[in-house]
């Protein structure tokens, strides 16, 4: 039985990878995160109640000797690396603390990682972010052009990982994927938080109109193709996790709004853009889809998929923070 250790375990990509791999039951799995565990609202793997998972709570920034201690104990086959401050708009107001968890705190572990026998494969979960605004459809070596702090500290730790790829053989995958969505997302994204607001009567804030495209796909296909990198990828190659097709912000919002019978003219109030939004990227996956990957999850599917989490749970739902909380 494979060992795989997951870092960040209690972000939303991590808890469902986490997930898949116990429903495999073909791997020990132990997730590490800075903040306790969250309910089974947030981490779908706590209902398994699985005897192949343990949880440490351990914050890069401050504890990575702990990590050491359980590297050397259970020795992973596997490092998946979900860890980040990864929230664009908050990272103006605190830029060196996206750096420092990003890049150095990242870097630090890559120094103790990189002479580790036992470690077949390190996968690091960045993100298209670094590329920012790209004409046609962006591939795994477009130049990387970050126009916010966030993607700025994504890619200084990007360069930093291939340094001891390059130096030491260190067994580094990269995965960039598009913009997740599905049941047990954190409450102030999108997806999510616009059925909620549809449900409660609020109004949604659509920034710059909406007019933003994105690349939606379901968290499970994203994590099928994680593993299916974990385990076909090869070391020194960037692959992406993408969509077919990009779809607006404001037609994300407008399915979502017909689903729940609710006229979209009424539910939504255009606001001012984001600083520094990229007004689109969509990326080829070519390159994982040759390693037998693809979604299959339909965008229609997913969304009637996580209304139906919501309706479920939406009493729970309502006692959680719906707006984004800063952690240092």
């Amino acid at each position: 039985m494979k060992k795989v250790l997951v870092i960040g375990s209690n972000s939303f990509s991590g808890s469902d990878f986490i997930d898949l791999l116990l429903e495999k039951g073909e791997y020990e799995v132990v997730g590490v995160s800075r903040s306790s565990e969250k309910s089974s609202l947030f981490l779908p793997y706590k209902r398994r109640n699985s005897q192949l998972f343990r949880f440490y709570q351990i914050d890069l920034n401050k504890d990575l000797h702990l990590l050491e201690i359980i590297l050397s104990e259970f020795r992973p086959n596997y490092i998946v690396n979900f860890a980040a401050q990864s929230e664009v708009a908050p990272s103006w107001a605190n830029p060196d603390q996206w750096f420092q968890t990003n890049a150095v705190a990242l870097t630090r572990l890559a120094n103790i990682l990189k002479n580790k026998q036992f470690l077949e494969k390190y996968v690091h979960i960045s993100s298209p972010e670094v590329y920012g605004t790209c004409e046609g459809v962006v591939k795994e070596d477009a130049p990387l052009n970050p126009t916010t702090p966030y993607a700025a500290s994504k890619a200084a730790g990007d360069l930093s990982l291939f340094t001891f790829q390059k130096n030491f053989y260190f067994p580094l995958v990269m995965i960039r994927g598009t913009n997740v969505y599905g049941a047990h997302q954190q409450l102030f994204k999108i997806v999510p938080r616009s059925i909620i607001n549809v449900k409660g009567k609020k109004i949604i804030e659509l920034h710059g109109g909406g007019k933003a495209v994105k690349s939606y796909i379901h968290i499970r296909d994203v994590s099928h193709g994680e593993l299916t990198v974990m385990k076909e990828g090869s070391i020194g190659n960037i692959y992406h996790l993408s969509p077919d097709q990009g779809i607006s912000v404001r037609d994300v919002v407008q399915q979502i709004c017909d689903r729940m019978g609710t006229p979209f003219s009424s539910a939504t109030v255009e606001v001012e853009e984001r600083l520094g939004q990229d007004k689109a990227y969509v990326i080829d996956s070519t390159k994982t889809r040759k390693l037998g990957w693809k979604p299959q999850i339909s965008f229609s599917d997913g969304i009637q998929k996580t209304i139906a989490w919501v309706e479920e749970n939406y009493q729970e739902i309502l006692k959680q923070p719906l707006n984004y909380v800063h952690k240092e």
